[in-house]
């Protein structure tokens, strides 16, 4: 489908105003269009396919020990590499969106490839002839069979056509329901569907980590992922029924060309003397040139002044031969300080890292954790480990909407800001929540297991719901709060890809919890005790609390060192901005909508 891009330039107002089109490629009416109708069908598919993905990756360790035979630790790093490649997917999403694809198509065919993976690994888990012998890992796991050869073949194809699909829908779906409100004046509604896409997160987590993991208890993994495979289905029918509503923001070309450029265009001119004349600079603010439909960056964010921020890229535009240099040796004021952009936002990004590898915990160790303690409810009522993961959400369905309806508008009548609170502040409450979520789990195991070998008792698994229930606060400050502060940047046509960046930090959060198992066990073996922390298949054996305080301390430093970048953020923003920001004439600097 050829999708094109229009513009109208308002001479009067010196801006330019892109017109979106529709899935065919016609003009849509930003007026009479219904923004949150057409959000609400997006919602609809990141309801469902949130459901689908959790109820897989929330219970897979699960599956991998008692089905497929893997040891604990093994198992560990299957389920955080198989989630970690889902949000590094996320970047292969994105850029597919904003350069060729755009995010509806993006959405609906890469919706198509997880689904085929679900039912895949449904097939898996139900046939006797693709699993190895049935084994009970805890009570004969030494001579249990691993699986290998063409059953492990079959179950990670089928485990990673799930990551391919559900990395790559993962970005659009936050990308395409927040182009509904493509009005700068939106931000108070922009602000709202961002709270509205964690509810229904929220509540697909819910349906996923009570009902699903019940059946897939209960029924079996079989069913389990079938059911997994319907949920996704139904996603996919109600993004397919918001078809006609949508305005589709077209694919701009390669995002990544102009940003290299800039970089090749600022080291063939390092010898050249950097002068702050106008004259000099290519597509500076006091020349009205049109957009460039061939440049999505260098033509985003118009009337734009060259900072200092970041300086040696700024000889990437010195105009040397009045124009007519290569795009690879003269770039335009505004493309250079949009690559600025991003590369100050790449310190924020990586505090965030951290905390995910907390959330990796929550959804392995924790798991097992619950598996070790007494899981009934009633006599014949018992709680699957699995659903433990579902307690912060039962929490978050009420606060979100609360925290939307009346903290948004009393923080704004303080801090002015359309979000009550700006997205780095939001990002920061969250990371030091999540240092107690640590703390309360390294607490709670050490009880557990000084219980089980002392007492030989075993305890209620309601003991370890407070670090989820902190970790479920924490996520609702930090996830939300790095997607809008991310989706806000000034770079038009590039925020799938942006949306994609913040996925990355689960990504390398999830591989960083492989790192760190491997490596604590490594550097503990060598111990008096002679095992490492976490090199036994036995809770009770090893030392799980140890490994919690580990990354309790781990957090508060990170947050302290969110600390120092974000303040160092909010100051090469703010000061050259903030004597000039009451003139409308004034040619503003990249972010100064945006400063947190």
């Amino acid at each position: 489908m050829e999708t094109t891009r229009k513009h109208e330039y308002n001479k009067g107002e010196n801006i330019f105003e892109e017109t979106s089109v529709d899935w065919r490629g016609r003009p849509s009416n930003p007026i009479k269009h219904g923004e949150m109708k057409a959000a609400s069908f997006v919602l609809g598919l990141q309801g469902f396919e949130i459901m689908a993905i959790a109820a897989v990756g929330n219970n897979l360790i699960t599956y991998v020990i008692n089905e497929m035979h893997f040891s604990l630790s093994k198992s560990a790093n299957i389920v955080t590499n198989f989630i970690g490649t889902i949000f590094i997917l996320a970047l292969l999403g994105g850029y597919l969106s904003d350069s060729y694809l755009g995010c509806f198509w993006t959405l609906l065919i890469f919706g198509f490839v997880e689904l085929s993976g679900f039912i895949l690994l449904s097939v898996q888990a139900h046939l006797p002839q693709l699993k190895p012998p049935q084994c009970n890992m805890l009570l004969d796991g030494d001579h249990c069979e691993e699986a290998k050869g063409f059953k492990a073949f079959i179950f990670f194809v089928a485990l990673y056509l799930v990551a391919l699909g559900s990395g790559c829908v993962k970005p659009n779906m936050i990308a395409h329901g927040a182009d509904q409100f493509n009005d700068s004046k939106q931000s108070k509604k922009l602000s709202r569907y961002f709270n509205a896409a964690y509810f229904a997160f929220s509540m697909g987590e819910l349906v996923a980590l009570t009902v699903l993991v019940y059946v897939q208890t209960h029924s079996g993994m079989d069913v389990g992922f079938g059911v997994s495979a319907a949920a996704m289905a139904m996603g996919l029918i109600s993004l397919i029924c918001g078809t006609l509503l949508y305005r589709n923001k077209p694919p701009q070309g390669s995002i990544l060309t102009p940003i290299a450029q800039v970089f090749v265009a600022a080291t063939l001119k390092r010898k050249q003397v950097y002068s702050s004349d106008p004259l000099m600079l290519h597509g500076n603010q006091s020349k009205e040139q049109p957009n460039s439909t061939d440049n999505p960056i260098s033509g985003s964010s118009n009337n734009l002044y060259l900072s200092e921020r970041f300086g040696f890229l700024n000889k990437a535009c010195i105009n040397v031969e009045d124009g007519k240099e290569s795009p690879w040796s003269l770039c335009t004021v505004n493309q250079v300080e949009q690559v600025k952009i991003l590369l100050s936002v790449i310190p924020i990004f990586a505090c965030t890292i951290v905390f995910n590898t907390i959330l990796a915990q929550l959804q392995t160790f924790s798991v097992q954790q619950g598996s070790a303690m007494d899981t009934h409810l009633t006599k014949s009522f018992h709680i699957p480990p699995a659903s433990l993961q579902a307690i912060p959400y039962i929490m978050l369905i009420f606060i979100v909407p609360l925290y939307d309806t009346f903290f948004v508008p009393f923080a704004r009548k303080i801090t002015n800001h359309d979000s009550g609170i700006s997205p780095l502040q939001r990002i920061g409450f969250g990371l030091f929540l999540a240092t107690f979520s640590m703390i309360s789990a390294a607490i709670m195991e050490n009880k557990r297991r000084n219980a089980a070998l002392n007492s030989n008792k075993i305890i209620s698994i309601f003991w370890i719901t407070p670090q989820f229930l902190i970790f479920g606060l924490s996520e609702m400050f930090t996830a939300v709060g790095l997607i809008e502060f991310f989706y806000k940047q000034s770079l038009k046509g590039m925020q799938s890809f942006l949306t994609a960046i913040t996925y990355c930090s689960y990504s390398f959060g999830f591989y960083l919890s492989s790192v760190l198992v491997s490596l604590v066990n490594k550097v503990t073996s060598n111990s008096s005790s002679g095992g490492g922390w976490l090199s036994e298949n036995n809770l009770n054996k090893d030392r799980l609390d140890l490994f919690y305080w580990m990354l309790a301390v781990l957090s508060f430093l990170n947050f302290l060192n969110y600390l120092f970048w974000a303040k160092w953020y909010f100051h090469i923003h703010r000061s050259p901005a903030a004597s000039m920001q009451h003139d409308s004439n004034i040619p503003k600097y990249a972010g100064d909508d945006n400063i947190p």
